[in-house]
């Protein structure tokens, strides 16, 4: 497999989508923050199956990370991950450094009203603005016809959503689903600050979506009966600290009391020092 192109510049990067473009050629892009898993690998492929060129980001941007969150010590791997790019089919990497992307008089932000104030957002508060300016920046850098995101990071797939229309980038969002290990635990990057017992702890989130999926097919209705139930389960754990048990519309996110239409089931809880998050959608008819 061939290495894949190694980009640093907002200008190179933007040469290289520029003479894609002129060939004829379609881009997918698949941006990410680096310390690549399967999950990563899963959206680079399905981008090499769906476009003629792929482009994958990979940069720690340092705007989405609260003042006492894990930027510093957030995974670096640029040699396993250029290793997987290349496997998965990427053809060029964007490796920007953080003075690349933000001047140092940068002053301008991008946010998506409401969507970001609710879920991780509560806990969160900065986090979705990083994450909405940085994804408009590498939009408008790389210029790509298709983006794949993981459904697994739900809100943040809503809000970019979204985003993208709002803006009129032209660029279709393509959702992909959560891809987990053999015993069910979501991919991520963060699994790795797991001891072995946080390990095991872990599977309490996917357990207690399984759960709500069970007594929603039974015929419960009532959100905050079912996830006070999931609270209960999650608290079982020695070492769970639950942020938040949410069931929300899909599209609006906001908070139900009857379950209906598409509804979106969501966790975040730390295993000990180690924040996850996980979600399962469930559609249910409108009454």
């Amino acid at each position: 497999m061939p290495e894949p192109l190694i980009i640093k510049t907002v200008a190179d990067m933007s040469r290289w989508s520029k003479d894609q473009f002129k060939a004829g050629r379609t881009i997918g892009f698949v941006p990410t923050m680096g310390a690549l898993h399967a999950g990563h690998r899963g959206l680079i492929e399905r981008a090499r199956r769906e476009n003629d060129a792929v482009a994958v980001s990979i940069f720690v941007n340092p705007t989405q990370f609260g003042p006492h969150e894990d930027f510093h010590k957030y995974p670096r791997t640029f040699d396993a991950d250029r290793k997987l790019c290349a496997e998965a089919g990427a053809d060029c990497i964007f490796f920007p450094d953080v003075k690349e992307m933000y001047d140092q008089d940068a002053r301008t932000w991008v946010e998506v009203g409401g969507l970001g104030d609710t879920l991780c957002g509560l806990s969160r508060p900065s986090h979705f603005r990083g994450v909405t300016t940085v994804v408009a920046k590498l939009f408008n850098i790389v210029r790509p016809d298709r983006a794949y995101f993981g459904q697994k990071d739900a809100q943040q797939l809503r809000i970019l959503e979204v985003l993208t229309r709002d803006l009129c980038f032209g660029i279709e969002i393509v959702p992909c689903e959560t891809v987990r290990e053999p015993d069910g635990l979501a991919l991520s990057s963060r699994n790795q600050y797991l001891s072995p017992d946080e390990r095991q702890q872990a599977l309490c989130l996917l357990r207690a979506l399984e759960y709500c999926k069970k007594r929603v097919a039974a015929g419960e209705r009532d959100a905050m009966k079912l996830s006070g139930e999931m609270a209960g389960m999650i608290e079982k754990e020695p070492d769970a600290e639950i942020d938040y048990v949410a069931l929300v519309d899909a599209e609006t996110l906001d908070d139900l009391h009857t379950l209906s239409g598409e509804v979106l089931v969501a966790l975040a809880v730390k295993i000990g020092n180690t924040r996850l998050i996980d979600n399962v959608r469930i559609s249910l008819p409108k009454p």
